[in-house]
């Protein structure tokens, strides 16, 4: 019975916004077909007009209802209204089981056809999303594990060495703080993936100054990396950008910190934010290493691989941190690239500045 029920649901779903789509559709072509009529003395343009309602309201709704109502209710205004005699229901009018025939055809087999594809639409977004968890549990295995390790050596080292220099131990205790921020900076990193990963939790975007976002980065930046300068570039005026702040703002501060890491002899960092067309522009640029060129294709995927991104160093995985960028851009319905510069690399998100998009 349960089974019937969802099937009867899957079906023929009731939705108030599908059902304002076949009103619109459906009185259209009645206002259309009157119009006509008022020029035209022949009734032979309604049915392909019904017809046309018929397939735009099965293509642009859900299930089968709309459709096969607006394919009865086709027939009876070409019947009722727009068939002679006017205003009165006629049985045995020439082509009147034909024209029902073709109008519910119509219906039946674009609903069809919508739904199958809706369906491999939905197929693909979830194979994308599975994707991701694989990839993002792949490389936090090894994020994790790596620093662990280490602090565990390190705070072994001292408690079981009492003849440790204090510098000695100091330098071991320094080891345990930057694998414990690394370790920070891995969950947040699954604490926002798991955010926009969450169909229950869409992404609420609010109007925020772009200029405080890479301020808040920018501090948070220099408490970590002191000895790195950055340059902030932002336009005179405030540049009102449509996000969520703490996913951007995780998105600035894996970006910042990839440039270092992977950067290698990165000194310099000018972030900049600009209104570009309809889009906010932002970018992160570094005069490091730059990219491998053989790293470029999948850069964003998180399938690079410890020894391809830090030599000697397993825990510092890029690509973790870039697959989240690219999942949060992309949930704000922007998009995101990444290049090599005569001196250095550079990182571009782009987020449109209308509210459109995910929400």
């Amino acid at each position: 019975m349960h089974h019937e029920k969802q099937l009867w649901s899957r079906l023929f779903p009731f939705s108030r916004w599908d059902l304002l789509i076949s009103s619109v559709i459906f009185l259209c072509a009645v206002v259309f077909c009157a119009l006509l009529r008022l020029t035209n003395s022949g009734d032979g343009f309604a049915s392909p007009i019904f017809v046309l309602a018929v397939l735009l309201i099965s293509r642009l709704t859900t299930g089968y209802l709309y459709g096969l109502i607006a394919s009865l209710l086709g027939v009876i205004c070409v019947n009722y209204v727009f068939t002679y005699p006017y205003l009165a229901l006629n049985f045995t009018l020439s082509g009147y089981p034909l024209s029902f025939l073709a109008f519910l055809t119509v219906s039946i087999i674009t609903s069809t056809l919508t739904s199958q594809a809706k369906q491999q639409q939905e197929l693909r977004v979830e194979n994308e999303k599975e994707k991701m968890r694989a990839n993002l549990l792949r490389s936090v295995s090894h994020d994790i594990r790596t620093p662990l390790t280490s602090i565990v050596g390190a705070t072994s080292t001292i408690l079981e060495t009492p003849a440790l220099s204090p510098a000695e131990q100091r330098d071991l205790l320094e080891d345990v703080r930057d694998d414990a921020q690394w370790l920070i900076q891995v969950v947040e990193n699954l604490l926002s993936i798991t955010r926009i990963g969450d169909d229950q939790a869409r992404i609420h975007k609010e109007a925020e100054p772009a200029e405080e976002i890479l301020g808040v980065a920018v501090q948070k930046f220099r408490k970590r990396y002191p000895a790195v300068s950055v340059e902030v570039c932002a336009p005179e005026t405030l540049l009102f950008v449509p996000m969520d702040a703490i996913l951007i703002e995780q998105v600035l501060s894996n970006l910042l910190e990839n440039a270092v890491l992977h950067g290698k002899t990165t000194s310099h960092i000018r972030l900049s934010v600009q209104s570009d067309g309809s889009d906010a522009l932002f970018s992160v640029r570094d005069n490091g290493q730059g990219i491998p060129p053989s790293l470029l294709p999948t850069l964003f995927d998180g399938t690079l691989k410890h020894s391809e991104t830090s030599s000697g160093d397993g825990k510092r995985n890029m690509g973790l941190g870039l697959s989240v960028c690219l999942a949060i851009v992309r949930a704000h319905g922007g998009t995101m690239a990444a290049k090599n510069l005569a001196d250095g690399a550079e990182f571009t998100f782009r987020l449109p500045l209308s509210t459109g998009g995910s929400q």
